[in-house]
């Protein structure tokens, strides 16, 4: 995309109160000095709506700036959200270290899940985008994203320590910054690690009659033999 179409994206994802964070949320094309981009939306009074906002100019922004740069963004959006809150258990210590919000219970798929998750949209415009958040120990089901053609999934890893598996092959670990490619039709989980809170954005891959087929649980022994 033309780095003039871009702007005019930003632009209309925020309102009229964070338009200086949308021009300097463009600048990480060339640098990474990104302070600003946080600070900025935090000191306008309406911090709750800024944070929000922040979280999907800075996504969509790593998209045409690149993930090694927007990360910088992100990493200075955690350190000023986590001053808001002094955090009162594990969960919520957790939230007050993420631009991104936790969302409610993933009560929908929660068949598909050992232990508990949650799950906030953060874009449904152009491609869907969702962040998903895992307890310690929590992992959904095997299971494949079926497409005629297209499909599949992306994970970016935002926070936490992780797992992503594929039938046939070892665990991998997952930490912020990590992005995994899930090809449409390969059998796989992924989900927490089971001391650390995991969280990353669900990125659903455009394609022609695509659907999820959920198959067993990650068992307790093979989940037990990771880390």
């Amino acid at each position: 995309m033309p780095y003039s179409n871009a702007f005019s994206l930003f632009l209309r994802i925020a309102d009229g109160h964070l338009t200086n964070v949308c021009e300097r949320t463009i600048m990480i094309k060339s640098t990474t000095r990104t302070g600003g981009i946080c600070y900025g939306s935090k000191t306008d009074g309406r911090t709750r709506a800024a944070r929000n906002v922040c979280a999907e100019v800075l996504t969509h922004a790593a998209f045409y700036a690149g993930w090694p740069k927007a990360w910088a963004a992100f990493n200075m959006a955690k350190e000023v959200w986590a001053e808001e809150a002094a955090p009162e258990d594990a969960m919520a210590a957790h939230a007050a270290s993420m631009v991104f919000p936790i969302g409610a219970p993933n009560d929908a798929y929660a068949a598909y899940f050992t232990g508990k998750s949650y799950l906030a949209p953060v874009s449904s415009s152009q491609v869907g985008i969702y962040n998903v958040t895992f307890e310690p120990g929590c992992r959904n089901n095997w299971h494949i994203h079926h497409a005629k053609t297209g499909g599949g999934q992306i994970l970016v890893c935002v926070a936490g320590r992780g797992y992503y598996q594929e039938a046939g092959k070892p665990a991998q670990l997952l930490v912020p910054g990590d992005v995994v490619n899930i090809p449409p039709e390969v059998k796989h989980w992924h989900g927490a690690a089971p001391d650390s809170w995991f969280q990353h954005l669900a990125v659903e891959v455009p394609g022609e009659h695509c659907r999820n087929e959920w198959c067993e649980p990650v068992t307790g022994e093979d989940y037990s033999k990771l880390g």
